[in-house]
């Protein structure tokens, strides 16, 4: 579907039926084209190599994933669903929003249990997702406005590690979720300038809904991801066909392995691909060339587990207060709440 135009000026008030969907895209054409170029030019000449997890989701590499949050070594989904599932009804009672942001919303099908909450609860007006992928956007707002009559879906198209600004006509009180532990995949820094720049965009009524995954055994969270059945290593050796295919390279996937590892002094899992000879690769479209050392790994993902007092003086630092703390039963996984701190 094409993306629509104009809904950059769009209203946060009442729709009819038919215009109960719009979409800003705030990105240019060629972002991510853009970006992909920029991020594999670093990566590559760096040393050592590395690549950002998001060039993961192409269409093959988002079926890849769900397949990955079903199996049985994946707890996180699990864990978050279940959380959401005994909290959500308190979230709304206690946030009593009018509007629920989501950063990196994807499908928007875990949201529900929100919108469910806030729906019955009586206070729920718009939805408004924040994604890179249009076309992932217009496909759970057709979805939504379909089976949630009320409700008015304002997506925007936008890569909030650099644009991070709210709509500022959505009602409030507001209510941002970032679910998932996608803040698990930015370092120490990263996190902090993230938290920072989402503080100044909420004012003091509105709160914050994070997902984060826990330290916990290391076994368990390097077999969450290194499967049994390889669908995580087939996942990670994915971004090199995406690569492939987006910037003409001549990377041969089968020429490296998967590798999953626990780095004890930053409490991450590591993601890796490994050369496993030595091998030359070109990237026409860069004009670059890029060797590969026997047994040389480039890092593809780090998924940082988090403490509760390391995190919740981290959040302090950035201008938030943690009200409140939940765990699924097993205290695998954590869900928060944090107001800005007055």
């Amino acid at each position: 579907m094409a993306r629509q135009a104009g809904a950059a000026n769009a209203d946060f008030g009442a729709h009819a039926d038919g215009h109960r969907f719009t979409l800003d895209d705030r990105l240019p054409a060629d972002h991510l084209a853009n970006a992909l170029r920029s991020d594999v030019v670093e990566g590559l000449t760096a040393s050592p190599k590395s690549l950002p997890p998001k060039w993961f989701y192409d269409a093959r590499g988002s079926e890849l994933f769900e397949e990955i949050t079903l199996l049985p070594e994946y707890y996180p989904t699990r864990a978050e669903q279940q959380i959401l599932t005994r909290r959500a009804p308190e979230i709304a009672a206690l946030t009593r929003a009018m509007t629920l942001f989501e950063l990196g919303s994807g499908s928007s099908r875990k949201t529900r249990l929100l919108l469910d909450a806030l729906t019955a609860a009586g206070t729920l007006a718009c939805y408004a997702p924040l994604d890179v992928s249009p076309s992932a956007l217009e496909q759970a707002g057709a979805a939504l406005i379909r089976d949630y009559p009320g409700l008015r879906v304002a997506a925007t198209v936008t890569d909030f590690e650099g644009d991070l600004s709210l709509p500022p006509r959505a009602p409030g009180p507001r209510l941002v979720a970032f679910l998932g532990s996608t803040i698990g995949n930015f370092d120490a820094e990263q996190r902090h300038s993230f938290f920072t720049a989402l503080r100044h965009t909420l004012s003091a009524d509105d709160v914050l809904l994070l997902g984060a995954d826990l330290v916990k055994d290391r076994e368990v969270l390097v077999r969450a991801y290194d499967d049994s059945q390889g669908v995580t290593a087939e996942f990670n050796r994915n971004v090199l066909n995406v690569l492939n295919r987006e910037l003409d390279a001549d990377f041969d996937p089968d020429a490296f392995e998967h590798v999953a590892l626990w780095n004890e002094e930053d409490e991450r899992i590591e993601m890796h691909l490994r050369s496993r000879t030595a091998q030359s690769v070109k990237l026409p479209a860069l004009g670059l060339s890029v060797d590969f050392e026997e047994g040389e790994r480039m890092r593809t993902e780090i998924s940082v587990k988090f403490r509760r007092d390391s995190l919740t003086e981290e959040l302090g630092r950035a201008g938030f207060t943690v009200r409140h703390w939940w765990t699924d039963e097993e205290n695998r996984f954590a869900l928060l709440l944090a107001v800005p701190s007055r």
